[in-house]
């Protein structure tokens, strides 16, 4: 495989189109608007750099990184010649479904179809195509040209074929690739939700604050950010919408979201994304500090 669309330009899309255009893939980067596009470039440029002055890289990288990345609105347009389309929209069911019809409608009959979600069926995903056996899970951890695992997410109908180039794909980017089956949540965020979701109700509870929660986490048992933090990190609404499908798949009500994260995404405050969360954010500023209606 050598030609790669990836869908959606945010933050785990443009992590994506990184890591394989620094591997010498063509990539094409898909969003419905020209400016999330740019933005998106900006990132990976930002992000290369910070990996030339690590020494990770050299300068010369940057220009091929980039050289290797062509953007498109269009769906049809960036998946003519694709072996390997990687969707990273937002995690939201119908939005992936209609993305599916239009890359099965568009896509070469060999190309492959994987999914970046985090928690959203992949057999249903297959299931709205004509072509399930090629429709496959690759789920990133973000950040991604940071995080060296891949959830290789195998649905109902995918092959041993697809399965199989979809690891040594993910092994050619420097990652490692761990395959599992298709239940809500997979294996990562099946443990991890419950996780952030028990550390939310010990703060709802009253048991201890924001900054106990994530200390004891992190001195306790050697996260290197606290549950709480690391919500913040993900997007609070992310959280919610995995819960829900755990909740929903499972039929369990240890998978209910906790009150307090379902109003705190009603009311807009969805973490490090809208500079607020169990923490407050700024510009500019690397210091953690406490959100005032949980300050002590």
């Amino acid at each position: 495989m050598k030609n790669i669309s990836v869908i959606g330009s945010g933050t785990m899309g443009n992590g994506i189109a990184h890591v394989f255009a620094q591997c010498g893939y063509n990539v094409s980067l898909i969003d419905v608007r020209e400016e999330a596009l740019k933005n998106a470039l900006d990132t990976i440029a930002k992000n290369v750099d910070r990996q030339i002055a690590k020494g990770a890289l050299k300068e010369e990288d940057k220009t091929k990184t980039l050289g290797n990345i062509k953007t498109f609105t269009k769906i049809a347009d960036g998946v003519k010649a694709a072996d390997l389309v990687v969707e990273a929209a937002t995690e939201n069911v119908e939005l992936k479904l209609n993305i599916f019809r239009e890359l099965d409608a568009a896509a070469p009959a060999n190309c492959i179809l994987s999914s970046n979600t985090s928690s959203i069926s992949i057999t249903k995903i297959a299931a709205v195509t004509k072509r399930a056996d090629k429709v496959i899970g690759m789920h990133f951890m973000n950040p991604v040209p940071v995080m060296k695992l891949v959830e290789v997410i195998r649905g109902y109908s995918t092959s041993d074929e697809v399965t199989q180039l979809v690891m040594h794909t993910s092994k050619a980017l420097g990652k490692i690739p761990v395959e599992v089956n298709d239940y809500p949540g997979f294996v990562a965020n099946k443990i991890l939700m419950p996780m952030i979701n028990e550390a939310i109700i010990t703060l709802h509870e009253g048991t201890a604050g924001v900054e106990e929660i994530d200390t004891v986490m992190k001195l306790g048992m050697a996260h290197p950010m606290g549950p709480l933090q690391l919500a913040d990190f993900i997007g609070l609404d992310v959280c919610l919408a995995i819960l829900r499908v755990l909740q929903d798949g499972y039929g369990n009500p240890k998978y209910a979201p906790c009150p307090l994260l379902v109003n705190m995404v009603m009311a807009g405050h969805l973490g490090a994304k809208t500079g607020k969360g169990f923490y407050q954010y700024t510009a500019g500023s690397k210091d953690l500090v406490v959100a005032d209606r949980f300050k002590k």
